[in-house]
């Protein structure tokens, strides 16, 4: 039986995807394209390989073995692949990161300009996504996120910058009415704007002087997804009403301009910068080793 290697990365694409559509708008492809190479490659296969409704896309119990066996064994191809690309004076290929919308708004905007003009043959994709992801599973080449989310096998880059705060602001007009915190347990007593991950987590507020440290879980009259919808949470800030908790680099233009003071200052914790990491158990692809080799010269 001779299947079209183009049919299998079809599949693979909607698979990971969940959807034609979303396939589509990963892969570049048109989503019509990739329904056809998948009934395509059912009706050689035999077998269906989705179970398909309006809302969704899901792979039947033979789409997910066949999707636990061909995904491996197709990044093993693209990787034997791009041996070429070191014959070549330039590397050439995509690149696929898995951000946290954290470094997409942080870090990336003073390497991602450089590094393209740098790299003209390079495609650079970038997923942003607050939750931890196998960034293989995921279709990309590697991620970025902070040490405490890392895997022990994985390798780790530094990027961006090497240390950062979490602070609190709010509008002074909130402060002059509600008062200013002293400690960071009276924000228990003040209006908060709180995040929370898709997964459901919400974390807590840590705040640390002379080596003591705070946490606290303080409440509020408004809830946002973490990376998706923190904007309107700084908005509400700025508007009057709360204190938010955020990246310092984040606030810092509405810090400097006034419209936000900030709060309990002296308690902001310090912690290191992202990391880009990706698995040592496999060939560096040549556009990933540029971009490695990229980041450790700026």
């Amino acid at each position: 039986m001779k299947i079209d290697l183009g049919d299998l990365n079809a599949f693979v694409t909607v698979a990971r995807a969940r959807g034609f559509r979303d396939g589509a708008r990963l892969s570049g492809a048109s989503a019509s394209g990739l329904s056809e190479a998948v009934s395509r490659l059912e009706a050689q296969l035999g077998v269906r390989l989705f179970n398909r409704t309006t809302r969704s896309v899901v792979p039947t119990e033979a789409g997910e073995r066949l999707l636990d066996r061909l995904g491996p064994a197709l990044s093993e191809v693209e990787t034997a692949l791009d041996v070429v690309n070191g014959f070549r004076d330039r590397p050439m290929g995509t690149l696929r990161l898995n951000v946290p919308v954290s470094a997409v708004r942080l870090a990336l905007p003073a390497i991602v300009p450089p590094f393209l003009a740098a790299y003209p043959d390079i495609r650079l994709e970038i997923v942003a996504d607050d939750n931890f992801v196998d960034v293989l599973a995921a279709g990309c080449d590697a991620g970025i996120r902070y040490d405490e989310r890392l895997e022990q096998d994985m390798i780790a880059v530094p990027i961006g910058p090497r240390v950062q705060r979490m602070a609190a602001a709010a509008a002074p007009a909130y402060l002059d009415r509600h008062g200013r915190p002293g400690h960071p347990r009276d924000l228990l007593g003040h209006a908060c704007l709180r995040g929370r991950f898709l997964s459901g987590a919400m974390p807590a507020w840590e705040f640390e002087r002379d080596g003591e440290v705070v946490v606290v879980e303080p409440t509020g009259p408004l809830l946002v997804s973490l990376g998706t919808a923190v904007d309107l949470a700084v908005d509400a800030a700025i508007a009057g009403t709360g204190i938010i908790f955020l990246f310092e680099d984040w606030l810092r233009p509405h810090l400097d301009s006034g419209v936000l003071e900030p709060v309990l200052e002296p308690w902001w914790q310090s912690f290191s910068g992202p990391f880009l990491y990706y698995p040592g158990r496999r060939l560096v692809p040549a556009p990933l080793r540029a971009f490695i080799d990229f980041i450790r010269s700026t």
